[in-house]
C-alpha cells in the first residue's frame, strides 16, 4: 500500500552534528555561536570540499591537463548551482570575487563612467556601509549628488514615502539593502525596485545579511545588481555578484588585456579563490540537504533551496519569538528594531539592544565569559548606529542562525538575568 509521504520536521539536533565548531567547549562550557551576522560556521562538508580541492584537483583556469580541466568544471559546477540559489537562469552573470566590499567598489568604477554633474543616487541609512561609502567615493569623482533614504527610528524600518521623494528622473542609482545586519530589518525589494524603476533607476541590491535566512529570487524582484558573501550562508570566504546580462556586457570594464572579454569573465580580475568556490558549492549542497527534507519527492534544485528556507524561516522566527518574549521580561534592556511578534515575517533573527547601564562592550565580555558569542559595536553599519544616535559605543547584537536552538536561547537569557545581581 502506497502512503503519501510527509515532509520531515526541521531536525536541527541533527544538522548541529554536521557543523564541527558547534561542539567545541571553552573553559569547560559548550560555546553558543549568537555571531552569525558576522560569519557562520560551516558544515564538515565545505571543510572536505576545500581540502579535497587542494590536494586533487589544485590548478589554474583554463589549462588543457587534467586537474586544470578538473577545477575548471568544479567551478563551473559551483557556478550553476549558484544560479539556482540566486533564481536566475544564466549561470554566466554569476561573478566571484574576495569580498562583497571590493566587488562594490569594482562595479562603483564602473558604473561612475555613465554618470555626469547633475546626476544623483540614493542610498539609505539602513545600510553596511559596504553599499554606501563606495557610491558615495564613485559619486565625489564624478561631481553626483547623494541622499540618503531615513530609517524609522521606533521600529528600524525605511521610511518608503521618504524612499519615493528622494527618487526623480535624475536618479542613476540606488543601493538598498535586503536585511539589515544590524537590526535585523527585511526591506520590501520587490517594491522598492519597482519604484526606482519607475524614475528610471538602476538597483543595486545588497543580501548578505539576508542569504542565509530567506531565498534571493533576483528575478522576482527584477534588480539590477545583487551581492552576497559565502562566509555568511555556511560557506568560505568568497564574494559573489550577480547582474543582469545587459549591463554585464555593456559597462565599462577594468580588467588586464588578456583576461576574456565575455562574461562572467571579464568581471573576475585575477585568479579567483578556487578552493573557496569548491566549498561554496558544498554549502549549497548542504542548504540542499535541508531543502530534500522538508520537500522529499524528486526536485529541482531551485524548489529544494525553496523548501529549505521555508522549513529555516520557521525555525528562525521561532527562535526569534522566544528571544523577543524573553527580553520583554528584562525592562533593563531596550530592543531597536522590529519587537512586535506578529511582525516576525519583517526580520531575520539578528536582534540588537542596549543596556540601561552597561555599554555593548561591556555586555559582550560579560557573555564571553559564559561561553556565549555576540557582537558588539555597529558592525561596519554605520548608517545605522549614527541615524540613531547610538554612537560611538553601538548596540550589542544577538545574531541567530538556522543551527541555532531555543536552549541556547535560554541560556543567554538566563545570562542576562545575572546582571540583575
Amino acid at each position: 500500500m502506497n502512503r503519501e509521504k510527509t515532509p520531515a520536521p526541521f531536525d536541527v539536533t541533527e544538522l548541529r552534528q554536521q557543523f564541527p565548531a558547534l561542539s567545541q567547549r571553552r573553559d569547560g562550557q559548550v560555546c553558543v555561536y549568537f555571531d552569525g551576522a558576522a560569519g557562520t560556521q560551516v558544515p564538515h562538508r565545505v571543510v572536505d570540499a576545500v581540502c579535497r580541492y587542494l590536494i586533487e584537483t589544485n590548478a589554474n583556469h583554463g589549462g588543457v591537463f587534467a586537474t586544470s580541466r578538473e577545477s575548471d568544471a568544479i567551478l563551473e559546477a559551483a557556478r550553476r548551482l549558484l544560479a539556482e540559489f540566486l533564481g536566475t537562469p544564466d549561470s554566466d552573470t554569476i561573478v566571484f570575487g574576495p569580498n562583497m566590499t571590493t566587488l562594490t567598489f569594482a562595479l562603483s568604477r564602473s558604473l561612475m563612467k555613465t554618470w555626469k554633474p547633475g546626476d544623483e543616487i540614493v542610498v539609505t541609512d539602513l545600510e553596511h556601509d559596504a553599499n554606501v561609502t563606495p557610491w558615495v567615493l564613485a559619486a565625489r569623482e564624478v561631481g553626483v549628488n547623494v541622499k540618503s533614504v531615513r530609517i524609522n527610528a521606533a521600529d528600524g524600518t525605511l521610511e518608503l514615502e521618504d524612499l519615493h521623494s528622494k527618487l526623480s528622473r535624475k536618479t542613476r542609482l540606488l543601493a538598498v539593502t535586503c536585511a539589515s545586519n544590524a537590526l535585523g530589518t527585511v526591506t520590501p525589494i520587490a517594491e522598492i525596485v519597482h519604484l526606482a524603476h519607475q524614475v528610471g533607476a538602476l538597483v543595486f541590491v545588497d543580501a548578505v545579511h539576508y542569504a542565509p535566512h530567506r531565498l534571493i529570487d533576483v528575478m522576482a524582484w527584477d534588480c539590477d545588481f545583487l551581492v552576497c558573501s559565502g562566509y555568511k550562508f555556511f560557506g568560505p570566504h568568497v564574494g559573489v555578484l550577480w547582474g543582469k546580462r545587459e549591463w554585464l556586457v555593456s559597462l565599462p570594464c577594468y580588467k588586464v588585456r588578456p583576461a576574456p572579454d565575455e562574461i562572467p569573465y571579464r568581471w573576475m580580475a585575477g585568479t579567483q579563490n578556487h578552493e573557496g568556490i569548491a566549498g561554496l558549492h558544498a554549502a549549497l549542497e548542504y542548504l540542499m540537504e535541508i531543502g530534500h527534507r522538508a520537500h522529499p519527492e524528486p526536485s529541482t534544485p531551485r524548489e529544494c533551496f525553496a523548501a529549505a528556507f521555508r522549513a529555516i524561516q520557521e525555525h528562525e522566527q521561532e527562535l526569534t519569538k522566544v528571544l523577543l518574549e524573553g527580553l520583554a521580561a528584562l525592562p533593563e534592556f531596550k530592543v531597536w528594531g522590529i519587537s512586535d511578534l506578529t511582525r516576525l515575517r519583517e526580520r531575520v533573527p539578528t536582534v540588537a539592544v542596549t543596556h540601561r547601564r552597561l555599554t555593548p562592550k561591556e555586555l559582550a565580555e560579560f557573555l564571553a565569559l559564559r561561553g556565549i558569542f555576540v557582537w558588539h559595536g555597529n558592525f561596519y553599519a554605520l548608517p545605522v548606529t549614527q541615524a540613531l544616535g547610538l554612537e560611538p559605543d553601538g548596540l550589542l547584537r544577538i545574531s541567530m542562525v538556522h543551527y541555532n536552538t531555543k536552549e541556547e536561547v535560554y541560556r543567554l537569557l538566563a545570562a542576562f538575568r545575572e546582571l540583575r545581581d
